[in-house]
């Protein structure tokens, strides 16, 4: 694979999240450093934990300042521009969608060439994700990612899934990351476009759990 590109695309990455960490902050009107923080700690956030569960150290962005330094001057345009931005949240959501799409393939091939598993390897894919939108959410006040009923994780692990099985069968890099990353992103958007959900649980009648 083309080491530099793929650096590339995961810097965009990084910056995709950031611009959503950014968001949430402009949607809880934080100044400039809470934009930074909020921006760094979704931007980088995923990765983090990846690394850290992966063994790899030091954590990427430790050596390398890109990351961060982007996630900084994303917070900076944001705080800037976001008043003049209508239907913030939206573009929070379709810039996450984009995010959670492209890095769960990322988090899965990095996965992947640490020697975990095929199952590992999705797990990754789906933790590196979805973690940075969770702290983002947990530190803005916001309903987690996680608890909404719309499709959200499930989109992940499907384009992991895809991605992973799709390199098992000898596919080149590229196409398996575009499968994996297109089929995320479709389901995804299809959550946000037609309210796309799974069965939910139901207790049975006469079995709700008693109150605390």
């Amino acid at each position: 694979m083309d080491a530099a590109l793929l650096y590339s695309l995961n810097l965009i990455g990084v910056i995709v999240f950031a611009l959503t960490g950014a968001l949430a902050a402009s949607r809880k009107q934080l100044d400039l450093v809470g934009f930074a923080f909020m921006a760094a700690i979704t931007g980088v956030g995923g990765g983090t934990l990846r690394d850290v569960i992966l063994g790899a150290t030091p954590v990427f962005w430790i050596t390398e300042p890109a990351p961060v330094v982007l996630c900084i001057l994303t917070a900076v345009v944001v705080y800037f521009l976001a008043p003049f931005v209508e239907y913030r949240y939206r573009l929070l959501l379709w810039a996450d969608a984009i995010g959670i799409s492209g890095y769960c393939v990322m988090g899965a091939s990095r996965a992947l060439d640490a020697g975990a598993s095929p199952v590992g390897a999705v797990v990754m894919g789906v933790v590196t994700a979805t973690f940075g939108g969770v702290i983002r959410d947990m530190i803005a006040g916001e309903p987690s990612v996680i608890l909404r009923r719309e499709i959200y994780v499930t989109a992940t692990v499907i384009g992991a899934g895809l991605f992973v099985l799709a390199t098992l069968l000898g596919t080149g890099f590229w196409p398996a990351a575009l499968l994996g990353t297109m089929s995320a992103f479709v389901v995804r958007a299809g959550a946000l476009w037609f309210g796309w959900t799974l069965p939910t649980y139901r207790s049975r009648p006469g079995r709700a759990f008693p109150p605390r």
